[in-house]
C-alpha cells in the first residue's frame, strides 16, 4: 500500500511513465515508434488551451490595474532582462565549446553529407527575415490571434484589449470579471487534461528512444554531455545567483515546479508546462499582470537553454567539418544567433531553423553539417525545454521582486513548506 500511495502524486506518475517508456523503447523499438500519436494528442490538447489562458490572464491583469504606465515598465524591464540573460547564455556556450572542443577529430566531409534530412529546416530558414517576423506579430483579424496558436500575436491582442478595458473604468469591469471566470474554467480543463500526462510521457519517451536509440546517443555523446553539463552549470550558477540576489533559493523553486519539470521531461515540450507554470507563479504570490506578461513573452524571448545549445551546436559543426573560425567570425556568429534566436520563436523546429539560418547567413560553416546533430536534436530539445522553463520561472520572480509585485511572505511560506 505504501508503494501505491507514493505514486499517487502526478509528478511520480509522470516519472514512472518516463522510466517505463525508456525501458519499452529499448526492449521493443519497432513497436515503440507507433506511440508517437499519443504524445502528440496530449500536446495538442494542452496547446489548444494556451491561447485562451494567456489572453484571459493578460487582459484580466491589465484590466484590473489603475497604473497603466507600470505595464510598459514591466514589459521594458522584461525585454532587457531577456536580452541580457540569453546573451550571457550564448557567450557561455561559446566559451565552453571552444574549451572542450567536442567536434575536433570527427573529420566529417561536408560534400558527402546527406542534406535531404534537413531540407525542411533549411527551407524554413530561407523565409526567416526581420520583416516577416515583425509582420507575423500582427494577426490578420483580432479573433484570428486566438486560433492561430502564435503566442506573440495573442500577447499583442491581449495587451490592447486589457488597456482598452482599463480605460473604460467601471464599464469594462464586468467583462474583466467574466474573463477572470473563463480563465478559471480554462485552468480547470488543464487540470483534467494533465491527468493524461503519465501516458503521454510514456509514449513520447518510448518513441524517442525507440526511433533514435543508443546509436545517436553514443555517436554524439561528447556534444550531448558538454551541452547538458553547461546547462546545469548555467542553471545553478547564473539563474541561482539571480534568485539569491532577490532573496530566493534555487532548490525550493525546483521542488515547487516538480510537476512542470517532469511534464517537460516526459513530453520534450515546454509548451505543455506553460499553463501550469503561470498558475504556479500566481500561486506563489506574483502579480497576475507580471505573470501574464513575462511568461508568454519569455517563451519567445527568454530561451536560455536554446541559446546555449545553438552556439555549442554551431561551433561543434565547424569543428567536426574542420572549418577554421577566427575569433571575429565567432563573434559575428554570436551576434547573428542573438538576433535570429528571437525571430524563430514561433517557427516549427525553431531551434534547428535558427541554426540553419545562422550558418547560411554567415557563410563560414557548411549548412550540410546540420545532419551531424539532427539525430540528437530530440534528446537535446528535452534539455533545452527544461532550462527554458526554469529560466522563465526565475525571470518572473526576479521581475516581480524588482517591481514589488510579489507577496514575499506568501512566496517564502510556500517555498519553505515541508510539503515540498
Amino acid at each position: 500500500m505504501k508503494i501505491i500511495s507514493r505514486f499517487k502524486p502526478l509528478h511520480m506518475q509522470v516519472l514512472l511513465g518516463v522510466i517505463l517508456g525508456c525501458i519499452f523503447g529499448l526492449i521493443s523499438p519497432a513497436h515503440a515508434v507507433y506511440y508517437k500519436p499519443v504524445a502528440d494528442a496530449f500536446i495538442r490538447l494542452i496547446s489548444m488551451l494556451i491561447s485562451p489562458i494567456i489572453f484571459c490572464t493578460i487582459v484580466v491583469g491589465i484590466g484590473s490595474m489603475h497604473n497603466l504606465k507600470q505595464i510598459g515598465r514591466v514589459g521594458f524591464i522584461a525585454l532587457v532582462y531577456f536580452e541580457v540573460v540569453t546573451t550571457l547564455a550564448l557567450v557561455i556556450g561559446l566559451v565552453v565549446v571552444n574549451w572542450v572542443k567536442p567536434g575536433v577529430g570527427v573529420h566529417a566531409n561536408s560534400a558527402t553529407l546527406d542534406v535531404s534530412s534537413i531540407a525542411t529546416y533549411t527551407a524554413a530558414a530561407k523565409k526567416l527575415s526581420v520583416i516577416d517576423y515583425i509582420m507575423n506579430l500582427i494577426p490578420t483579424t483580432l479573433p484570428g490571434a486566438l486560433v492561430s496558436g502564435e503566442i506573440l500575436q495573442v500577447v499583442l491582442v491581449a495587451i490592447l484589449v486589457g488597456i482598452a478595458l482599463a480605460s473604460l473604468g467601471e464599464k469594462g469591469k464586468k467583462l474583466t470579471e467574466l474573463l477572470d471566470i473563463i480563465s478559471k474554467v480554462m485552468m480547470a480543463i488543464v487540470g483534467i487534461v494533465v491527468r493524461l500526462a503519465p501516458l503521454a510521457a510514456f509514449a513520447a519517451i518510448a518513441f524517442v528512444v525507440g526511433k533514435y536509440g543508443s546509436r545517436s546517443l553514443m555517436s554524439l555523446a561528447s556534444l550531448m554531455l558538454c551541452v547538458i553539463i553547461t546547462m546545469v552549470l548555467f542553471v545553478v550558477f547564473i539563474l541561482g545567483t539571480i534568485l539569491r540576489l532577490n532573496k530566493f533559493r534555487l532548490w525550493p523553486l525546483l521542488k515547487y515546479l516538480k510537476e512542470e519539470i517532469l511534464l517537460v521531461l516526459g513530453t520534450s515540450s515546454s509548451e505543455t508546462a506553460l499553463p501550469g507554470l503561470m498558475a504556479k507563479m500566481e500561486g506563489l504570490g506574483c502579480a497576475k499582470p507580471v505573470v501574464g506578461l513575462v511568461v508568454p513573452a519569455g517563451y519567445s524571448f527568454n530561451l536560455d537553454g536554446t541559446s546555449i545549445y545553438l552556439t555549442m551546436a554551431a561551433i561543434f559543426i565547424a569543428q567536426a567539418t574542420d572549418t577554421p573560425l577566427s575569433l571575429w567570425q565567432q563573434i559575428v556568429m554570436l551576434f547573428v544567433l542573438m538576433l535570429a534566436s528571437k525571430g524563430a520563436a514561433a517557427v516549427t523546429g525553431g531551434g534547428f531553423v535558427t541554426l540553419s539560418a545562422t550558418l547560411a547567413s554567415t557563410q563560414t560553416v557548411p549548412v550540410a553539417g546540420l545532419t551531424l546533430v539532427l539525430g540528437i536534436d530530440r534528446f537535446m530539445s528535452l534539455a533545452r525545454a527544461l532550462v527554458n522553463l526554469i529560466g522563465n520561472a526565475v525571470a518572473v520572480l526576479a521581475i516581480a521582486s524588482w517591481e514589488k509585485e510579489i507577496d514575499r511572505d506568501k512566496a517564502n511560506r510556500i517555498l519553505s513548506s515541508k510539503a515540498l
